[in-house]
């Protein structure tokens, strides 16, 4: 099992550290999150840093870019890490991407699948030399000459992964990406009774029969070397599950628990601004269903049990950044998993 480092927040030069410290300790891949600063930007400098390890973005916000410039960032930064990078994409949400980037939104699951279309033609044409002629319903890209051209890229193309949520988007991942990143707002059950079907499902549409797909299964960590450690990791994790579960496009994790009146209370709490209400208004089987709440050594078994043939995948996940001294004992125990 391939075991993944994802840097959430830091800054530029932490990132690059943080790179370069993860190859070193044994890491298959680093993902640079897009919060507050460009991934594209994070990644070229930790190129510069790292020779193995794979790039790749979790997630670069499609729905700020049209797929022309995803299309040409991807291929650049392939070209920067040497065929090391991969295009993960997501959605944000609806009021990020209509009041943040002032993009349009509308059918987010039918967007995508033309979205990654587009791309995928983009750099088509870039690698045949053939006529650009895409025309989609909510994308049309006609027009590429030999300048604006940057020809087959020596690595071939980046493979794209795609995040998701709902039904509608992870099957939309199992139709046209290469790979499926599970939020970490998922719980086992969710993932058994509505993720894997609605990735098979889009398989099956597709005609595919999986293999070389790769499924990344993220969760929310907490644990902690000391008592105080340990108690600040679940304060930040308790505060993180509660942020998710405030957002209407994560309810249905919690509605399927029977949890329906906890996200509408924490919906109410987070338009009142009481983050710290948020975290307080999660008991303790709400966290450890989300999360993974284990001493430092139990934490690897914690996420084979819950990601066990299911993952080829596993980034290990903090709110406050990779830590990637932490996880020692579950990147020794993942990888010994087959």
């Amino acid at each position: 099992m391939k075991v993944d480092a994802t840097v959430v927040t830091g800054g530029l030069d932490a990132f690059a550290d943080d790179a370069a410290t993860a190859e070193a300790a044994g890491y298959d891949a680093v993902w640079a999150s897009e919060t507050q600063h460009d991934p594209a930007v994070m990644i070229t400098l930790a190129a510069r840093r790292t020779e193995r390890i794979t790039l790749g973005t979790a997630i670069s916000v499609a729905f700020a870019r049209t797929p022309m410039t995803a299309a040409m960032t991807a291929n650049d930064l392939h070209l920067v890490t040497e065929g090391r990078y991969v295009l993960g994409l997501g959605t944000q949400i609806k009021p990020h991407v209509t009041k943040r980037f002032s993009m349009p939104w509308s059918r987010p699951a039918d967007r995508m699948h033309e979205y990654i279309r587009a791309v995928r033609a983009i750099w088509d044409a870039w690698a045949t030399g053939e006529r650009l002629d895409f025309r989609g319903e909510f994308y049309t890209h006609t027009l590429m000459t030999p300048f604006f051209s940057p020809g087959p890229n020596p690595h071939g193309n980046p493979p794209i992964h795609l995040a998701g949520v709902g039904p509608r988007m992870t099957a939309v991942a199992g139709e046209v990406a290469d790979g499926f990143m599970a939020h970490a707002f998922s719980t086992e059950r969710y993932l058994h009774e509505v993720t894997l079907p609605a990735l098979h499902q889009g398989f099956e549409r597709a005609g595919r029969d999986g293999s070389g797909f790769e499924f990344s299964g993220t969760a929310l960590i907490a644990t902690g070397e000391t008592e105080e450690e340990f108690a600040e990791s679940i304060r930040e994790v308790r505060r993180q599950v509660a942020f998710y579960g405030s957002t209407p496009a994560y309810h249905p994790v919690l509605e399927l628990h029977g949890w329906g009146d906890l996200a509408r209370d924490l919906n109410t709490l987070s338009k009142r601004g009481e983050w710290e209400a948020m975290g307080d208004a999660l008991d303790d089987e709400v966290l450890r269903t989300i999360a993974i709440v284990a001493e430092p050594d139990e934490v690897g078994p914690a996420l084979e049990r819950r990601f066990g043939g299911i993952a080829q995948r596993i980034p290990l996940y903090a709110p406050s950044g990779s830590q990637t001294d932490r996880w020692g004992p579950a990147l020794a125990h993942l990888q010994g998993v087959s």
